[in-house]
């Protein structure tokens, strides 16, 4: 504790001249409810909540050439699709489609208000229960388990449903997955696809160096970080929740075969071995050679490679909400929340002329940190371990309902008080946000929302 407090106060001398009259100086850290703590979670700063108007995500990035703006749009009709067990659906799965989980606020976002999943259990005949963690105005969620039933490690995902009863799976009686085991089970929701190319595109030494920069001041708010890397050839990896996978190829594939148990080129086996079930040729998503026609993973991988990034809500800087945000956008850096959200990264060049040399403003690092005991899954995926997670990008924030890996929140402030807990690295960040003023803790947020 002696340690935190001493950090505590070299970061508040470091901001002092930028904080100005907006940090209290007799606010006490250690009391984040105190009545010298205005914020924290009875403060009278609120969560704006889900920002209303245009969706400003779904379309193509800017730049594509004829013939990559018609893959898009060819493509994005693949990704839309509804699978069925004819073309590739179980014999377990967790949805039938992409953009059932990847919808909010359009195609390639993240879970929606009304889950999908509930619908999906009986759908067909099926003849599924949904399970007590899943509700209808709840998030989309997929289960992991910590552990084997024999006590070793585990960490993969379990099925939320079978098609057994499913009019187009006759004789397979697969069992529904087990999850009375409460303990057992962590969750998981979809991450948006925005700009996913973008995020392809950017260089690992760029991901690095960011990392390494601001050395001094990330060592006083006690914030470290690492890169994952793929365990074959060295590489950054950088998609899902703790950047376990390395491209958009692979995080197509892999969700396609564990989220809708569609095999395809990258995951070629059935994970269930009941061949009652198995109706179909392995991988059951292949390219037509005699058409021409690529895999859906690559389209998939295509869709996501040129999906725009979300874009920011459009405020005049002379408005009051323009100045509410500016400040926020301050407030953000001079707490340190920039520390791990870094407000942009630039790709390098690519084979694209859309994705080259571009700024992306995605508010991540894209490393993996300390995110202590509260919310830990104890699940370790390459060098990201139980209680480490990607900076969640934070572009598009203004229209998530679900906020943390595992939906627990829809409320800004609750999903900002979940960082800090023993061991992670953003206490100190937490730290300067509850001794904000409320002004100042109500201003980061609209600046949050309007992203």
């Amino acid at each position: 504790m002696k340690r935190h407090f001493t950090q505590w106060l070299y970061a508040t001398a470091l901001f002092a001249f930028a904080a100005g009259p907006s940090i209290h100086a007799q606010n006490s850290p250690n009391n984040p409810t105190s009545p010298t703590n205005p914020t924290g979670p009875n403060s009278g700063a609120t969560d704006p909540g889900v920002r209303k108007g245009a969706a400003g995500a779904g379309g193509p990035i800017s730049g594509l050439t004829p013939s990559e703006l018609a893959a898009f749009n060819n493509f994005m009709s693949t990704f839309t699709e509804v699978e069925t067990v004819t073309t590739g659906l179980g014999p377990g799965y967790n949805l039938d489609s992409c953009t059932g989980c990847h919808a909010q606020p359009a195609a390639g976002g993240s879970s929606p208000a009304i889950n999908p999943q509930i619908a999906s259990a009986t759908k067909d005949g099926a003849n599924n229960t949904v399970p007590h963690f899943l509700s209808q105005n709840g998030p989309v969620r997929e289960v992991r388990f910590v552990q084997n039933s024999n006590g070793t490690p585990d960490g993969g995902v379990h099925n939320l449903f079978s098609i057994a009863g499913r009019r187009d799976a006759p004789g397979c009686q697969e069992p529904q997955t087990d999850f009375s085991n409460t303990s057992n089970l962590r969750f998981r929701i979809p991450t948006p696809t925005f700009g996913g190319g973008l995020i392809e595109s950017i260089p690992d030494s760029v991901i690095v160096a960011n990392l390494a920069a601001n050395s001094q001041m990330k060592r006083a708010f006690g914030i470290s970080g690492h890169t994952n890397n793929s365990g074959n050839d060295g590489t950054v990896t950088r998609f899902g929740w703790k950047a376990q996978n390395k491209s958009l190829t692979i995080f197509a594939g892999e969700a396609y075969n564990v989220e809708e148990g569609v095999t395809n080129p990258v995951f070629p086996n059935e994970r269930n071995w009941n061949s009652a079930c198995m109706y179909n040729g392995t991988p059951e998503d292949a390219p037509n050679f005699a058409t021409n026609q690529v895999s859906d993973i690559e389209a998939f991988a295509t869709v996501m490679r040129f999906l725009a990034p979300p874009q920011p809500a459009t405020v005049a800087a002379s408005t009051s909400a323009g100045q509410s945000n500016a400040n926020g956008l301050s407030v953000f850096n001079r707490i340190g929340c920039s520390l791990c959200h870094t407000p942009s990264l630039t790709t390098g060049k690519s084979s694209s002329a859309a994705l080259s040399n571009v700024t992306v403003n995605l508010f991540s690092d894209l490393a993996v940190h300390d995110m202590g005991q509260g919310l830990a899954d104890n699940i370790t995926q390459g060098s990201a371990q139980g209680d480490e997670f990607r900076t969640a990008p934070l572009w598009g924030l203004g229209q998530r309902i679900y906020f943390l890996h595992d939906g627990r929140t829809s409320d800004l402030v609750q999903a900002i008080q979940a960082h800090a807990s023993n061991g992670s690295e953003a206490n100190m960040v937490i730290q300067m946000f509850n001794a904000l003023r409320n002004s100042d803790a109500q201003d980061l947020l609209n600046f949050l929302r309007s992203l």
